[in-house]
């Protein structure tokens, strides 16, 4: 008894290469796995370092259209549909493409889905989202989450310009039970199944083949899955692999020295020669605040800002009016 209260660690280990997979876990929580075919497994648990028993799993065979079921963690159940052929992959980037294609290229952005509408962040997103579709002109495009991508997409609604979105199942904030947005046409966003999707969506949404084209991504703060994005979009600007044939603006939005760290730590990488002096901030733009932001993007494309540091129509800001407004 006393040894099943140290949560001892474990290990998952298939005897079929065809498998393919160790899955760390606790005795603390329940694992069932299905799959379509034979197989045998072992778990092997840990106490304080010292390898006890190993418990060898043989799972009886099962169709092959059937899914995985994974319980873990209190019973919470998951379903992992199989990835049959690259084909559905190759499909979902088609019809991100279409998307694109229909609504326009603009701007991407990028951040995270937790902070909600009572974070001070939501609100500078909120008014980016709607100055810079005032400057630009260009259609707004996010993953069509919540927090700060529901903020840009509310900013942009405002503005009265069209907005565009690759939403994912399962995003780390709300609206995760369905694949529908609670309030936009679902011609307006595509839900994707495979994140690599979304990916080639997010940055075909911002490709430049004229001078007419005003595109930019916009990195806002985030997590995980932001870092995610924004460092692989950095990594195709730097590989000159974004596939666009002008230079794509791209803004990191230190909102209250959010990023300060992760600049210091790119700094470190710098003086430790992995990357060259000044090779990072040669690929983007950082900014302190909304005003630093639209300055920037009016410089890039010579286009002209109020006073104010913002974009002005007669004198006022332009409003959402009319049937574009989906909220």
């Amino acid at each position: 008894m006393n040894r099943m209260m140290q949560k001892p660690h474990s290990l998952f280990q298939s005897d079929d290469p065809r498998l393919g997979f160790s899955m760390p876990a606790s005795l603390g929580s329940q694992i069932y796995l299905r799959n379509s075919c034979q197989r045998t497994l072992r778990f092997v648990p840990f106490y304080g370092g010292e390898r006890r028993q190993t418990l060898s799993f043989k799972f009886s065979e099962l169709k092959p259209h059937n899914p995985w079921r994974i319980s873990v963690c209190k019973g919470e159940l998951v379903e992992v549909g199989d990835r049959t052929s690259p084909n559905e992959v190759r499909k979902e980037i088609e019809q991100c493409y279409e998307l694109i294609n229909k609504l326009g290229r603009g701007v991407v952005y990028l951040g995270s889905s937790r902070m909600g509408p009572d974070h001070s962040h939501y609100l500078q997103a909120l008014e980016l989202g709607r100055e810079i579709a005032n400057l630009l002109g260009c259609t707004s495009w996010t993953g069509a989450g919540p927090g700060l991508m529901d903020a840009a997409v509310k900013g942009a609604l405002q503005a009265g310009k069209p907005v565009g979105g690759f939403k994912i199942g399962k995003e780390a904030g709300q609206w995760t039970a369905s694949n529908f947005h609670p309030y936009l046409p679902s011609e307006t966003y595509f839900t994707c199944r495979f994140f690599s999707a979304r990916k080639h969506g997010l940055v075909d949404a911002v490709v430049r083949s004229s001078k007419s084209d005003r595109t930019a991504v916009v990195a806002l703060p985030g997590g995980i899955g932001t870092l995610d994005e924004v460092f692989e979009i950095l990594a195709l600007i730097q590989l000159q692999r974004i596939g666009s044939e002008l230079p794509v603006p791209f803004l990191l939005m230190n909102y209250d020295s959010f990023y300060s760290k992760l600049l210091d730590f790119l700094s470190d990488c710098e003086c430790g020669g992995a990357v060259y002096k000044g090779e990072v901030e040669s690929l983007w733009k950082v900014c302190n605040n909304n005003s630093e932001a639209l300055s920037y993007l009016a410089e890039f494309y010579d286009l002209p800002l109020g006073e104010n540091g913002k974009c002005e129509t007669n004198g006022l800001v332009t409003t959402v009016s009319g049937p574009i407004s989906y909220s």
